[in-house]
């Protein structure tokens, strides 16, 4: 285990604070366009996830998975950013949007959350079988990056990833819970609130258009899905009973990822900031909550998956320099 920030990160003068770092490239970046290659994969359940793949298609090219965080997509302007980076790379990417992310509903009741490792196991399982040659990598973002890290917890010594990073991870759901709504960062909770109380009422309407009468009921049941202020109602209300947790405690429990660090054994990368509005401190984990291969690179700044650096005129993305960096040399060290 290391503490490190390898590759200097210099926060942009001209975004100060953590806000301005969290906002600024979600509301005025432009990101690239990609001309990409949708993929609708079918889970045992009958449900399903759509996978936007980008880069070189050899069967031998080496192919990262990318999660997107909540309320995010596959057009999210870090996934999208990071996918032509890795293509400048060579490499192929795969962008996975969560259950009804992709810009149509899921076909079930239940939908996606931070624990959600069995549809990350069911997307590396395809992956495999698709490109059985492919060195095989992963990289997620804030609750996509917790969904990795318990995974990798999770498969331990079986995972077949070559190596992972996770960034802005909210390594504690209770405590993420209780910081969101403190401060300025009330204003995130309430912006979430009402995209996750818009995901469920989209549920509700697309079950009521297909005559999917049983899981109308199922999430009727549970009552409004709007009129909630925090992250605790939601999910005492939905995530939980939704998805097998006996409430919310217990899903925070369950599925935060400080709880499976322990256990990984892949090379793994977290990037964090000390002033992510979204985490505590006190939240990251200590060195001996490690594993061996894994290294928390924190930063004083960044906000959360914000690592905005250069100009006004000509603004750079850290993430979009120093993950590439890192799987690259990842590669290079791994035996042939």
């Amino acid at each position: 285990m290391t503490f490190s920030a390898a590759t200097p990160f210099k926060p942009a003068w001209w975004l100060p604070g953590p806000h301005a770092q969290t906002l600024w490239a979600s509301l005025l970046r432009h990101a690239p366009r990609l001309q990409r290659q949708r993929e609708r994969l079918w889970l045992a359940d009958g449900d399903f996830l759509d996978l936007d793949w980008y880069g070189p298609h050899q069967a031998d090219t080496p192919l990262v998975l990318i999660a997107h965080g909540l309320t995010g997509s596959s057009q999210s302007h870090y996934v999208v950013g990071l996918q032509r980076a890795l293509a400048d790379l060579g490499w192929a990417s795969v962008a996975l949007n969560w259950r009804g992310c992709s810009g149509e509903a899921n076909l079930l009741p239940r939908g996606y959350h931070s624990g959600v490792s069995e549809d990350l196991a069911a997307v590396i399982n395809h992956l495999q079988a698709c490109r059985p040659l492919a060195p095989l990598y992963a990289v997620g973002y804030s609750l996509g990056g917790n969904v990795l890290l318990k995974y990798l917890g999770e498969q331990g010594e079986q995972c077949p990833l070559q190596a992972a990073v996770a960034v802005s991870v909210p390594f504690r759901l209770d405590h993420c819970a209780e910081r969101i709504g403190m401060g300025f960062s009330r204003l995130y909770q309430a912006h979430f609130m009402r995209a996750l109380g818009n995901y469920v009422q989209d549920k509700r309407r697309q079950f009521h258009a297909r005559g999917a009468h049983e899981h109308l009921a199922t999430l009727e049941a549970l009552g409004p899905s709007h009129g909630m202020r925090s992250f605790w109602e939601f999910d005492q209300r939905f995530t939980a009973p939704l998805h097998g947790y006996a409430d919310a405690a217990d899903y925070y429990r369950r599925a935060s990822s400080r709880f499976y660090l322990a256990r990984i054994a892949r090379p793994c990368l977290m990037i964090q900031a000390a002033d992510d509005p979204f985490v505590f401190p006190h939240s990251l984990p200590a060195p001996d909550e490690l594993a061996a291969h894994s290294q928390l690179e924190l930063h004083a700044q960044g906000g959360h998956v914000g690592f905005i650096e250069g100009s006004l005129r000509q603004p750079a993305f850290y993430l979009e320099r120093r993950i590439p960096q890192w799987l690259h040399q990842q590669a290079s060290q791994a035996p042939n």
